[in-house]
């Protein structure tokens, strides 16, 4: 009878599968904005109980390594029963653990898309370029770049999928820049700036402690500005349990800034 009085298709068949129509798109933001609902006043009601279990979150390497610790252990102060486990990767690695189920729910960064997977924005980021605070490149201009070696991340990474996406919509695409060196993870970046081996764009979360410590500075005056934000992903339908109180936590929490 639900179905009939809405009085419109919510699917469309095909070779290719079953893809929602414009109606079921929308009767499916009612139906989690139903189950958030729900979710919220479960977590209201619930205060009384204290959480249990294991809470499985995974995390890319800039949101593990600086936004996440710190909600955390607030979380733990409020839920000291819960056990956490962070697996720790790429955005590409992280989105698979929540697709296959290993992990509750994911934060992640860059322009993430994949099936299967809910995204939600959660917190602002900018990307600056960082040399070595005694090497001297001269970098006055986004075409500089082309004669310095510039340090990037490996493929999979959502930090270097936004930084390549912008310097190429700034007319430096992959082919304008032939010295680069590949590293693994924003330390190994942050570590190959300071020591003089290139420059690199990081993010202003995990370039907080070189700065603060001068071992790095940031180039001024480029003509390019790389913002990014950083995403909740969750499987497909509506989060619960754990996740669920995770979630709600941390949206009530202050935003932390870099």
């Amino acid at each position: 009878p639900f179905l009939a009085a809405l009085g419109a298709s919510l699917f469309v068949r095909s070779v290719s599968g079953v893809t929602p129509t414009p109606a079921g798109e929308r009767l499916g933001d009612y139906a989690r904005s139903i189950q958030r609902l729900l979710d919220d006043a479960a977590s209201e009601l619930g205060k009384q109980r204290a959480l249990s279990g294991e809470l499985a979150v995974g995390a890319s390497t800039t949101v593990a390594g600086h936004v996440l610790p710190a909600l955390l252990a607030q979380f733990q102060v409020r839920e000291p029963q819960v056990a956490v486990r962070v697996e720790v990767g790429n955005t590409d690695v992280v989105l698979e653990h929540v697709r296959r189920g290993a992990c509750a729910l994911g934060m992640v960064e860059g322009h993430p898309r994949a099936p299967g997977i809910r995204f939600e924005p959660f917190l602002d980021d900018e990307l600056v370029l960082l040399v070595g605070q005694n090497t001297h490149y001269g970098i006055r201009t986004l075409a500089d770049l082309t004669r310095v070696p510039l340090l990037r991340r490996e493929p999979g990474s959502g930090t270097r999928a936004v930084v390549e996406r912008a310097l190429a919509k700034a007319g430096l695409g992959k082919g304008a820049l032939t010295r680069t060196v590949e590293l693994g993870s924003t330390e190994a970046l942050l570590s190959g700036v300071a020591a003089g081996m290139g420059v690199a764009f990081v993010s202003r979360w995990s370039a907080r402690a070189h700065l603060a410590a001068g071992l790095v500075r940031i180039v001024p005056r480029l003509d390019i500005v790389i913002r990014r934000t950083f995403f909740w992903a969750f499987a497909s339908g509506a989060s619960h349990g754990l996740a669920a109180s995770f979630h709600a936590f941390v949206q009530s929490c202050p935003l932390p800034s870099p």
